[in-house]
């Protein structure tokens, strides 16, 4: 059983190796390639993040700061490079952010972790305020409100590579992606994954068979500014610039509705949370600008149905899928699907009709919030009744799962 699921494990790994080589050969396009760089970098990100809230039970309104700071002495550090002061390829250089977000983390986190819960959430976000702050005043690092400019291709090529060509960016991207989910994953499975749980849960009992939460919190929250530093130097090579916008409490409100919206019960969760943000930024910023305002639904829905995220949503059906029932949800999912999808269709018409100021003024106009207004009064009354068919369905299920969980 063990030999088989170390077997399963290696041919899931090896296939997300794979999905990294072949997706350029599937998606070449110059924007294409940009969003998968986009993908890879809140990838690490959002994965960073959970090794606070998911593993540790630490929820940080700044863990933006380590990602923004790592980015900022990476920039300085192309920079040197390319003036001369010191020799380092540019393949390396997430590991200078990294090590700058693992710095200070430390020193930020020696303070921040001694108190868990709610002081430790709002420690944070003063942290935040002040990082963000600190950029527009100290000009010589953060270089005020145009950021520090830095050059890719500094130090020339090596071995034909010169990271000119966003290609060769998103391979580079793509690789310190794989390397920190390894190790991010490795971590989960060690003593010290296991003990961040417990403290996580039950930090009394912890400390009373002899660990320290403060202590565990630290190293913790140490290793996640690590990481957040490794996504913070990609973005840095990928941008060719940085600004404070990286360290602000936006981006660190972004990365906490990719933990919660992907899920934070599992360790893939926030990969499913980066994905489908990242999407939406790119995609719906194009269409509308009330976007951000469609992120906020997402995030009350979520909280609302489904609190574990979406991983939870495809977790709970895996006792279907082994009892092969599935065809008898399917019925109620379809009516849901249609009920939902009418609803969510008026509310982007109230949305974008309040959002443009569109008054009634004029026939078509009335028209146009009538018929928005029906499709919210009449999705919403079918998928109430959608809901109740799905717990109906749910509830006349349990007992035959029960005897395959």
């Amino acid at each position: 059983m063990e030999r088989a699921f170390n077997k399963s494990r290696l041919i899931l790994w090896s296939s997300v190796a794979l999905l990294f080589v072949l997706l350029p050969f599937v998606f070449p396009g110059g924007f294409a390639l940009s969003i998968l760089s986009q993908l890879g970098i809140a990838i690490i990100f959002a994965l960073s993040y959970n090794m606070l809230l998911g593993q540790t039970g630490l929820l940080s309104f700044g863990h933006a700061v380590y990602f923004g700071l790592g980015a900022f002495v990476t920039a300085h550090a192309i920079n040197f490079v390319e003036s001369g002061v010191f020799g380092l390829p540019i393949s390396f250089m997430p590991l200078v952010g990294g090590l700058a977000g693992l710095v200070f983390s430390l020193i930020l986190g020696f303070v921040t972790t001694r108190r868990p819960g709610t002081p430790f959430a709002m420690i944070s976000l003063g942290i935040a305020e002040m990082v963000a702050a600190s950029a527009l005043m100290f000009t010589t690092f953060f270089g005020g409100e145009g950021g520090i400019v830095t050059n890719r291709t500094a130090g020339g090529a090596v071995w034909g590579i010169s990271y000119g060509p966003q290609v060769q960016v998103y391979y580079l991207i793509a690789v310190w992606c794989f390397i920190s989910m390894a190790l991010m994953f490795v971590i989960t499975r060690t003593p010290l994954g296991r003990i961040a749980n417990a403290v996580r849960d039950n930090p009394e009992r912890t400390q009373f068979v002899g660990y320290n939460p403060t202590r565990v919190r630290w190293i913790m929250m140490s290793l996640a500014g690590f990481f957040a530093g490794i996504g913070g130097a990609l973005t840095t090579i990928n941008y060719e610039i940085i600004t404070a916008e990286s360290l602000g409490l936006m981006a660190s409100g972004n990365v906490v509705l990719m933990a919660f919206i992907g899920g934070i019960g599992q360790f893939w969760g926030p990969i499913i949370g980066a994905v489908l943000v990242t999407f939406l930024q790119s995609f719906l910023s194009n269409f509308t600008q009330a976007w951000l305002l469609y992120f906020g639904l997402l995030f009350l829905l979520i909280i609302l149905f489904s609190p574990g995220g979406i991983s939870s949503i495809i977790t709970i059906h895996a006792p279907v899928w082994r009892a092969g029932v599935m065809k008898r949800l399917l019925p109620s999912y379809m009516f849901a699907l249609w009920a939902g999808f009418v609803t969510l269709v008026g509310i982007i018409g109230v949305i974008e009709l309040l959002y443009r100021g569109t008054l009634v003024v004029g026939v078509h106009v009335a028209v146009t919030w009538v018929f928005a207004g029906l499709l919210v009064l009449v999705g919403a009354f079918f998928l109430r009744r959608a809901i109740r068919a799905v717990a109906q369905v749910w509830a006349d299920l349990t007992p035959e799962l029960a005897r395959w969980s």
